[in-house]
């Protein structure tokens, strides 16, 4: 089992940045890939960027040029850096670890709000 915690949510003007944090705490060598979720207000839960162990990252289309993943394996942690921040990128932000066995873990979540 892994535990994910999230840090870095909160309140921004259109066109501003945040930086998330997740750090993995557990059998963080289980771990294969981490990456960002998202679930915006009455939508489903959608993949925003992920980061496999290697260090090959995945993004969605709607994030590409604007968002970046970082991981470090030593470190177990994950940080997506947000930047020019839309308001349709509002929503609750979840860091999630897929592991060698077992099903996904996930973060307790962390709400993003942009708004002016």
């Amino acid at each position: 089992q892994v535990q994910l915690v999230e840090s870095g949510g909160g309140l921004v003007q259109p066109g501003g940045s945040l930086r998330l944090s997740c750090a993995a705490s557990g059998s963080t060598f289980t771990i294969t890939t981490m990456g960002w979720y998202r679930q915006p207000p009455g939508k489903q839960r959608e993949l925003v960027a992920t980061t496999t162990r290697a260090g090959n990252t995945n993004y969605a289309d709607s994030v590409k040029g604007r968002f970046t993943i970082s991981g470090d394996n030593a470190k177990a942690t994950v940080n997506l850096q947000m930047n020019s921040l839309k308001p349709e990128d509002t929503a609750v932000y979840y860091c999630a670890a897929d592991r060698i066995l077992g099903p996904r873990n996930w973060g307790q979540g962390t709400q993003v709000t942009v708004s002016s």
